[in-house]
């Protein structure tokens, strides 16, 4: 389906289609069909009605605005659509007409239909983790070696490497992953209780029949009920969360690192990608646009539904209510921050020489730290602080590189040999463990896969 205008920035079009009407109420019917199927099979309805449910269930036959209207009358649309194809099935026999539905409640079908369209959900965001984690990785590689500024606060401070900067991004967004997934395993769960989460209504037999719901719709069968216990979804909402986050810290620095006076790194630049609607110089950084929006929405999305965790004894009056938008605009939220920076990542221009010429352009002013440590087991870490940072303005002041300063002053040339002072602005010299923390992050990834 084509994605709304309203929803342009905010979904992909297959997790649109995912949450699309036809498909919710698919899902629903599966709910129905699967019920029918189960409890024919512990023969407590025929299986003559559970076949006439099945043949009957088709979303084509459904008015999804009568259905929608008449979820305002009911507070849950799940009312009107078990009318309308309990409507169905009598059109072809009024006897299986009767079994619609049998021991159900409305929340059972609700949950349960979100539950099959997030199943739905997971292999297309695993997807483009995928995408973005391998590419990462490459980057990684690749610029193990590539040396940038590092940025504390907003400002340039020592060098680190590109690769450390890839490996970081990677870590946040593989960690957040495994999360997710683990939630994902814990909240594909069907929901089938009854009225007040008991199944009363089958008798002793209603374990038999859930067990066989669940596999039916090839979900988990819990060890009981969850209509007012929301903590496998709400562990789903925030894995989410922290994810979109994650993406959306790698979509910042790309976009702070593609500005036109930093020119670090550039999004791919296909015809049409990234341009402005007035200044045609432009290449704009959409993919990290369109994350960073996702980051900023998704947040208030997540406290929202953990806000409506508190439900009252065995069914809430409002709780569950609220959650299908939310949970369906996290997820297309997640899944189109993860679409975007996939995109980002393997399509990622990379100028190391303009890398270069950003720490060339502080005057080795960066190389501060490094002169205090190189002059404080001869004059002390205090004393020689206040050193360089007098030798910092001085450089400013004079337009002098740091290391020009420093030669002119007695007490350093007393304690450091001309070849270090010469080798001072040296980013290479001065990366420490940089690359062993990259391996490290790397190795993670492995060993996870193992």
């Amino acid at each position: 389906m084509a994605v709304r205008l309203i929803d342009s920035l905010s979904t992909t079009e297959p997790l649109a289609e995912i949450f699309s009407d036809n498909s919710i109420l698919q899902a629903m019917l599966d709910f129905e069909i699967a019920l029918a199927r189960a409890e024919a099979r512990a023969g407590i309805i025929p299986q003559n009605a559970a076949d006439a449910i099945a043949a009957a269930a088709r979303t084509s036959s459904l008015d999804v605005a009568a259905i929608a209207r008449g979820g305002l009358s009911a507070a849950t649309v799940s009312i009107p659509f078990v009318k309308a194809l309990t409507t169905l099935v009598n059109a072809r026999s009024a006897e299986a007409a009767k079994f619609v539905h049998w021991g159900a409640t409305s929340q059972d079908v609700a949950d349960t239909a979100m539950i099959l369209l997030l199943k739905r959900t997971r292999p297309a965001l695993v997807a483009d983790l995928t995408r973005t984690e391998s590419a990462l990785r490459t980057l990684a590689d690749e610029h193990s070696q590539t040396v940038m500024l590092g940025r504390t606060l907003m400002q340039a401070a020592p060098p680190a490497t590109f690769g450390l900067k890839a490996a970081g991004w990677l870590g946040a967004i593989r960690r957040s992953r495994v999360r997710l997934e683990s939630a994902f395993r814990e909240a594909l769960v069907v929901e089938f209780g009854g009225a007040t989460g008991t199944l009363a209504a089958l008798g002793d037999r209603g374990v038999e029949v859930g067990a066989a719901l669940a596999d039916e719709l090839g979900l988990q069968f819990p060890d009981a009920p969850w209509h007012t216990q929301r903590d496998r979804l709400a562990a789903l909402v925030c894995a989410s969360g922290v994810l979109t986050g994650a993406l959306g810290k790698m979509a910042r620095d790309v976009a702070l690192m593609a500005q036109t006076e930093v020119a670090e790194v550039a999004e791919p630049g296909e015809p049409g990608r990234g341009r402005s609607s007035t200044m045609p110089h432009k290449r704009n950084p959409v993919g990290s646009v369109i994350a960073l929006a996702a980051a900023n929405r998704v947040p208030g999305l997540v406290a929202s539904f953990l806000s409506g965790m508190v439900q009252e004894h065995e069914r809430s009056a409002g709780g569950w209510q609220s959650e299908w938008p939310t949970i369906s605009n996290v997820v297309q939220a997640t899944g189109v921050a993860a679409a975007s920076m996939a995109e980002v990542a393997e399509g990622l221009s990379v100028d190391e020489q303009k890398m270069r010429k950003n720490i060339d352009a502080t005057n080795g002013l960066v190389f501060a730290e490094r002169a205090m440590i190189l002059l404080g087991p001869a004059l002390g870490r205090d004393a020689a602080h206040r050193l360089v940072e007098q030798a910092t303005r001085r450089s400013v002041e004079e337009k002098k590189s740091l290391a020009e300063v420093l030669r002119e002053i007695p007490e350093v040339k007393k304690v450091l040999e001309a070849s270090t002072l010469a080798s001072l602005d040296d980013p290479k010299a001065y990366l420490g463990v940089a690359d062993e923390f990259r391996t490290r992050l790397l190795a993670q990834g492995r060993d996870s896969k193992k």
